[in-house]
């Protein structure tokens, strides 16, 4: 990573501090999963809902994981199953689907009926059933469920270690890939030893899911309208990932871009976001595109509005002082 300069050292210092101080720890404990909420209303903030129907929206239908998809859900009985002869001319049977444990599907579906908005009974319930069932095909789905629980308590080494068993069973798992992706530079510690690795998996994880989400194609159970949705504001929120990324990289450019995409996405644009996106302008000299993005979160209510409204008004000095750089 290459090192700032130090005047625009103290001026990243200044923003990282005014944007990401007191606010990251709000943001990320503000955070809802889709796994298991029944709104469609996803990413107010970030994740804040799914569809009520799917336990694991795009953990299911992620990436053309054939058979994640078949897993998540109990599957429907065919016609043999249900005592029907097979159709003359038919293909060749396929070897015969492993059979239900009626216990473990009355667990998952126990599990399946929790609110997202009760963390603990998430954690609870969802401990248990993969101690009890450690090869159970609602694995990804509940290990999910439990990365965002343990992100909404703020235990974050658990989170990260739900989901990387979330992964391993779904390395296509984009709703793990986009939550931790977004943890980890929210989480950023400079001090740490680790951080660049941490700040190059977050960035890896973001990328991975824009070319996942990119490609899915709409479930059955879903709306056109609400597919499009979701995945838009799950998009958005990669975007917001992956351009925080790049603002700890001081990357700025690369960081407008994305924070200019996550919010034109998002459906109820982040302020914080939004306020980045204005640090980066300012580092780039950008300080027209600056003043626009500093007006429009200082006219949103939040943590950062009047830091917002304060650089607004230093920003209009510059702009009007000074033209500005091309970009």
């Amino acid at each position: 990573m290459e090192t700032a300069r130090p005047k625009d050292r103290k001026t990243l210092e200044i923003a990282a501090d005014c944007a990401l101080g007191d606010i990251q720890r709000k943001k990320v404990k503000a955070m809802k999963h889709p796994l298991l909420s029944s709104a469609i209303r996803i990413l107010a903030l970030l994740l804040l809902a799914g569809l009520a129907a799917s336990p694991a929206l795009f953990a299911q239908y992620g990436g053309g994981g054939s058979q994640q998809q078949q897993q998540q859900q109990p599957p429907p009985a065919t016609g043999a199953q249900q005592g029907q002869p097979a159709q003359q001319g038919a293909a060749p049977a396929q070897a015969e689907a492993p059979k239900l444990d009626p216990e473990e599907e009355a667990a998952y579906k126990k599990f399946y009926d929790l609110k997202a908005t009760d963390p603990d009974a998430v954690i609870k319930q969802g401990e248990a059933f993969v101690q009890k069932y450690p090869t159970s095909k609602y694995g990804d789905a509940v290990y999910s469920a439990l990365a965002n629980a343990y992100s909404n308590k703020e235990q974050f080494d658990k989170m990260y270690a739900a989901g990387d068993k979330a992964l391993a069973l779904n390395p296509n798992n984009v709703d793990v890939l986009v939550l931790v992706g977004w943890v980890i530079p929210h989480r950023y510690d400079p001090n740490d030893m680790d951080s660049n690795r941490l700040l190059d998996k977050a960035e890896d994880y973001e990328k991975r899911a824009l070319v996942l989400l990119a490609t899915l194609t709409k479930p059955e159970a879903m709306t056109q309208a609400d597919f499009d949705k979701t995945r838009a504001e799950k998009t958005a929120q990669a975007h917001s990932g992956l351009g925080l990324v790049y603002f700890r990289k001081q990357e700025f450019d690369s960081s407008a871009k994305e924070l200019d995409q996550a919010v034109k996405l998002s459906t109820t644009p982040d302020s914080v976001d939004i306020l980045i996106l204005g640090r980066d302008y300012q580092m780039l000299k950008r300080y027209s595109d600056a003043q626009d993005a500093y007006h429009k979160c200082a006219q949103m209510q939040g943590p950062v509005q009047d830091r917002c409204k304060q650089a607004e008004g230093d920003m209009k000095k510059l702009a009007a002082s000074q033209p500005a750089a091309k970009p």
